[in-house]
């Protein structure tokens, strides 16, 4: 738990990690088959979201804050390749690919001095505040609709173990 005295970054970071690991946890001990299989109307999968945020974080924390040339596996013809789990793809391959990002996500905020810390983003500059905020935010959306996508499986809830 975040006391009021914890400083900004570290309580932003911390309220982050906590919807990473929430992310995790739900599609942890999933079927494959399960995992993959949409439950909604628009196609969403549990494992989708979770490979889905892996590049979310790439995104937000190597391409932008750290001004770092990585690949995406989406393009104009597939934008929305990176929520497709592709064949020889597992439920362990896709948590791992989101653990990994999270962890080169956490080597770049603990490069930061500041939350006011900014870098050229489009026309002007973005603050690593504003690139946290938006990351618990889109983290934790994307949470609640695994919680209910693993409900939908099988029945399961909750935050964590």
């Amino acid at each position: 738990m975040t006391d009021l005295n914890t400083p900004e970054l570290e309580t932003l970071v911390r309220y982050l990690d906590t919807y990473r690991d929430i992310i995790a946890f739900k599609a942890e001990g999933v079927e494959r088959s399960a995992g993959i299989k949409p439950m909604v109307p628009s196609g969403t999968s549990l494992l989708g979201i979770v490979k889905h945020l892996a590049y979310v974080e790439r995104w937000w924390f190597q391409s932008i804050v750290g001004q770092l040339d990585v690949e995406y596996p989406w393009s104009d013809d597939d934008p929305d390749a990176d929520w497709r789990i592709d064949e020889g793809e597992s439920v362990q391959d896709i948590i791992d690919l989101y653990r990994q990002e999270c962890d080169k996500s956490r080597a770049i905020i603990d490069e930061l001095q500041s939350p006011d810390s900014t870098v050229p983003h489009g026309d002007g500059v973005i603050s690593a505040r504003r690139v946290l905020i938006h990351m618990v935010e889109e983290t934790a959306r994307h949470a609640g609709h695994a919680d209910i996508l693993r409900e939908l499986i099988d029945g399961s809830t909750g935050w964590g173990p």
